[in-house]
């Protein structure tokens, strides 16, 4: 009995913390914010017009009840909430403490805000991609290039045996280098990107290797709707996005019943310096997040293949699909 004593408090004391965490009203909605993108302290002040020490100390106490995890991108921190897990203590009263906070609404002002946020994140995307779009190749290749991860994504896209009448879809093809290999696999090929630079690239691209089933659209990929495709198609692109849960909702919906959706991109990484030198929003993703977000965008997560790069990178190419007559997305 004395051995039980300290567990049984221990135990005791990770519910209590949880608890704790869950009795405050901003603790609340700030979970509620995390649902669907991860923030830093200072976003998060902001978004909540508290100073950041009183963040911090609101982020201390979620992190303590691991209701939140943290991810170092350079010298920031950013905050995401952490999934539960049924199998520890205190795993369902997460879930719940979850599916509760989910069904709150922010606060006008609140979602004011965090637009502001996303729309500085976006504005810093758009003037890098000014500024660079000449050096776009060069920049590109200092982490990932196409050749890194080419023969990764054909594999998976492969497998995937799409039948001779399919239709395919690459969102922001940059300078078109995967567009012959989409062309010699679908009947029809889109390709939707909003730098006219890049469009022009990709146009050479076509031309040069005669790819008459090749359409280009100067487009914004979220705004676009009228365009479906048997398979939606993401290369490095997904970090660009100031919201990427949310683009990848509103990219799921352009899968046609019983396609699918591709995505490549990097696994989380901290080398911060790829902000300024590549235009990232994001440095890569953690997996599970892509999951959960493809999942609660109606999508099914299949194979992954993930490709280790010599620069201490790692690729991951993930496969989501839509059931057959699937049209349900889930509410962020």
């Amino acid at each position: 009995m004395n051995l039980q004593a300290p567990i049984t408090s221990h135990r005791s004391d990770e519910l209590t913390a949880l608890c704790k965490a869950g009795g405050d009203p901003l603790r609340l909605n700030v979970l509620r914010a995390l649902a669907s993108d991860s923030f830093g302290v200072l976003e998060l002040a902001q978004i909540f017009d508290i100073g950041q020490s009183g963040m911090s100390h609101h982020l201390k106490v979620l992190a303590q009840a691991d209701l939140v995890a943290t991810r170092r991108e350079g010298n920031a921190i950013f905050y995401r909430r952490a999934l539960p897990d049924s199998q520890r203590l205190g795993g369902r009263l997460h879930s719940a403490l979850l599916e509760e906070v989910d069904g709150l609404a922010l606060a006008q002002e609140v979602q004011a805000r965090i637009a502001q946020v996303q729309q500085r994140r976006a504005a810093t995307s758009q003037d890098f991609f000014l500024r660079v779009e000449e050096k776009f190749r060069a920049q590109q290749d200092l982490i990932a290039g196409l050749p890194q991860y080419r023969e990764s994504l054909l594999a998976l896209l492969d497998k995937l045996h799409f039948g001779a009448h399919t239709s395919a879809l690459e969102v922001g093809p940059g300078d078109g280098g995967f567009l012959p290999d989409l062309a010699r696999r679908f009947a029809h090929v889109t390709a939707l990107d909003n730098s006219p630079t890049m469009l022009e690239l990709a146009r050479q691209v076509c031309e040069r290797e005669a790819l008459d089933n090749v359409t280009l659209h100067l487009a914004d990929a979220l705004g676009a709707a009228d365009v479906q495709a048997d398979c939606v198609v993401l290369n490095m692109v997904l970090h660009h996005f100031p919201d990427p849960a949310q683009a990848l909702r509103q990219l799921a919906a352009r899968v046609k019943a019983g396609g699918s959706l591709l995505v490549t991109d990097l696994c989380s990484h901290d080398q911060a310096w790829a902000r300024e030198a590549c235009g990232d929003l994001w440095l890569g993703f953690e997996q599970d997040d892509l999951a959960r977000w493809a999942t609660l965008a109606g999508l099914t997560p299949g194979d992954s293949l993930y490709v280790g790069l010599r620069n201490g990178f790692q690729i991951q190419v993930r496969h989501f699909q839509r059931a057959a007559g699937n049209t349900h997305i889930g509410t962020f």
